[in-house]
């Protein structure tokens, strides 16, 4: 069964950047594609990113088109997000989540798998 964990979160300033992590544990995990989410108080969680199963194809929803990256490194069972020109609208609880499916459509709610998410916090 695939576990997901994330790692990276953090307080950060406006303007500043993070890396976050998501690591998968399972020997299954190259036939997934891996997804970004969060949630910020109050709000729905909010489909951010994904990459599908090779890494080769990316699809980014209007809040991450430009300022987040989202990569894959197969080897090491990771998935990243690059998140630049942070805002303190982007404060919320990050997390990957994993599908059989290579997900674009804008309002994607996620497949079975998710980790337990990191919280990124963002000061003005």
């Amino acid at each position: 069964q695939e576990q997901l964990g994330e790692s990276g979160g953090g307080l950060v300033q406006a303007g500043g950047s993070l890396r976050l992590s998501c690591v998968a544990s399972g020997r299954t995990f190259i036939r997934f594609a891996i997804a970004w989410f969060r949630q910020a108080p109050g709000h729905a969680r909010e489909f951010l990113a994904s990459i599908d199963n090779t890494g080769r194809s990316t699809f980014y929803t209007e809040s991450a088109k430009g300022r987040f990256t989202i990569s894959r490194d197969t080897a090491k069972n990771t998935v990243y997000l690059q998140m630049n020109s942070m805002k303190p609208e982007d404060t919320a609880v990050y997390y990957c989540n994993a599908d059989h499916q290579f997900p674009i459509a804008p309002d994607y709610l996620g497949g079975n798998y998710w980790g337990q998410g990191t919280q990124v916090t963002v000061s003005s």
